[in-house]
């Protein structure tokens, strides 16, 4: 049976800085939902990249003495090595400034051109740089930019405008017929508001800057020359053109979906909604391609109370800090501290103490302990667990509830995983490493070893613990991969790739008792506690 296709995707990120924590949080928030997805059984493909045109791009650019494509090729590398050294498993890395983009962006303005969907205009307004966004007067928030509080300042230039108010209808039924297409759901009711007080035309293009793909012909004007694609449109289509559908159409059907079963998810930062729950789904309206399954706009962190900035110094680099703490325990606070979605703030002490809790007592002391007792005294050897007893219910109860959690689908047919409801799946995880300490400190097996007549009670507890780590260790794999990889190692368990090649299934291999006779292996502490 041919395998279920997923596409997620992580914004394209703009080149004016390095990767920092509010672009490792969304990126690490969609590998877990892929790796998720690899752990069902699916054909996954996921994709992140830059964004890398724009005056802001242009400008910077300039400052540094170098040509833009310089500037972005620097850049684009540092984002694409520190993903790959953080072990962010992305299929694909998308660049605006490739050729495969710039033809897919061309033909997406062309075709909306010529239905008649983009018209020349003149533009006067103001703008703001560093977000590469138009306001309105009324929009300002006193004189500044109402995003990011920064100086606007004011334009007058010739524009192509693209009518997004023809397409506001279609896209409201939309949103009401599938009541998840964006969430959370208070940011839907932030887009059904938006664009129920009335949505202007929106540029297309702009003239006073070159740093941009340039225009399609317009076989009505001869102005294009000088223009060039308003660098959001450019982003947005980044989606659709790493899937490159003009050279393959199967491909792009495959991970995007039809109309009537769409695939992609888009996960996003909150300030940037706007144009991923209007702008893009209005322009695929346009074009004629089915929209995506879903949009999720997360939250955004402060550092200890106070807005993360380079000047503050408080900006948290991402591979120094993994270098430090480590990436599972980094990725696992990101997500069981708050829910996902969420506004959160990264508070040191908070973290370390997350850390010395969930990973560095009750799963790395637990399996530490119990490796070492099985060594101990039963040779290395673990086997399948032999029965279950009125002790072990909490255990089996907590596993039962975690796994109705992670496998099982709502009424729309996502789960919840899918709806990126992480911080409950965790809450139901974890449960089962505290049920497992409170089991093996109540059968006390290291006093069971040190009477000769109680070696098979022995061994039925220490097996039953080992089973209940195995178990625990795959449903908590998309969210601390390495470490979760090694605890299956140590205890001689079948590896995660083969769920994901197809040779068994999460479901079959999270029963109790599928766990297999094997050797353990030893090994340093998982998780050192932090001071």
């Amino acid at each position: 049976m041919a395998k279920e296709s997923f596409y997620v995707t992580t914004p394209i990120y703009y080149v004016n800085d390095i990767p920092h924590l509010g672009t490792a949080y969304c990126t690490i928030a969609a590998d877990v939902l892929a790796r998720f997805e690899r752990l069902m059984g699916a054909d996954v493909r996921f994709l992140t990249g830059t964004d890398e045109h724009g005056e802001k791009v242009q400008e910077a650019a300039t400052k540094k003495n170098k040509s833009p494509q310089e500037f972005t090729d620097e850049v684009a590398a540092a984002f694409k090595t520190t993903w790959e050294k953080m072990g962010i498993s992305f299929d694909d890395f998308i660049r605006t400034t490739e050729d495969r983009h710039k033809k897919v962006v061309q033909y997406f303005i062309k075709k909306s051109l010529d239905s008649g969907d983009i018209y020349l205009g003149n533009y006067e307004g103001w703008y703001c740089v560093p977000d590469e966004t138009f306001w309105t007067e009324s929009q300002l928030k006193e004189k500044k930019c109402p995003t990011c509080g920064r100086d606007v300042k004011k334009i007058k230039e010739e524009n192509y405008f693209f009518k997004i108010g023809k397409y506001v209808p279609a896209l409201l039924k939309h949103i009401e017929d599938n009541p998840t297409f964006i969430l959370p759901e208070s940011k839907k009711n932030e887009v059904v508001s938006f664009l129920k007080e009335g949505v202007r035309d929106v540029s297309v293009s702009r003239t006073s800057f070159t740093w941009g793909i340039p225009f399609p012909e317009d076989e009505k004007s001869t102005a294009t020359a000088n223009h060039v694609i308003y660098v959001w449109f450019d982003a947005l289509i980044n989606y659709v053109s790493a899937l490159n559908p003009l050279a393959d159409e199967t491909v792009f059907k495959k991970y995007w979906g039809e109309k009537s079963q769409p695939k992609a998810i888009h996960l996003i930062g909150k300030d940037i909604l706007r144009f991923h729950a209007v702008y893009w789904p209005c322009l695929l309206l346009s074009v004629g391609f089915p929209l995506p399954k879903r949009i999720f706009a997360h939250g955004w962190w402060t550092i200890e109370g106070q807005k993360m900035s380079k000047s503050l110094g408080n900006a948290i680099e991402p591979i120094a800090f993994t270098n430090q703490y480590g990436q599972d325990a980094f990725r696992l606070f990101l997500f069981r501290e708050f829910p996902f979605g969420q506004d959160g703030d990264f508070n040191l002490k908070n973290f370390k103490d997350r850390v010395n809790a969930d990973l560095a007592n009750n799963l790395g002391n637990l399996v530490s302990r119990t490796t070492n007792l099985i060594k101990k005294n039963l040779d290395s050897k673990i086997n399948p667990p032999q029965t279950s007893d009125t002790d072990l219910e909490p255990v089996l109860n907590n596993i039962h509830n975690a796994k109705e959690k992670y496998l099982s689908k709502d009424k729309n047919g996502d789960r919840k995983m899918e709806l990126f409801d992480f911080h409950d799946v965790l809450q139901n995880i974890f449960p089962i490493l505290l049920s497992l300490n409170k089991y093996i400190d109540t059968k006390a097996p290291w006093t069971l070893a040190k009477d000769p007549t109680k070696k098979e009670e022995l061994s039925i507890v220490l097996n039953n613990v080992a089973e209940g780590i195995r178990i625990a260790a795959l449903f908590l794999w998309p969210f601390i991969p390495t470490t979760s990889t090694e605890i299956l190692k140590r205890l001689g368990q079948k590896p995660i790739t083969e769920i994901i090649d197809g040779k068994t299934t999460l479901e079959a291999q999270t029963i109790w008792g599928r766990g297999i006779a094997s050797e353990i292996l030893e090994g340093g502490p998982l998780f050192p506690r932090l001071t």
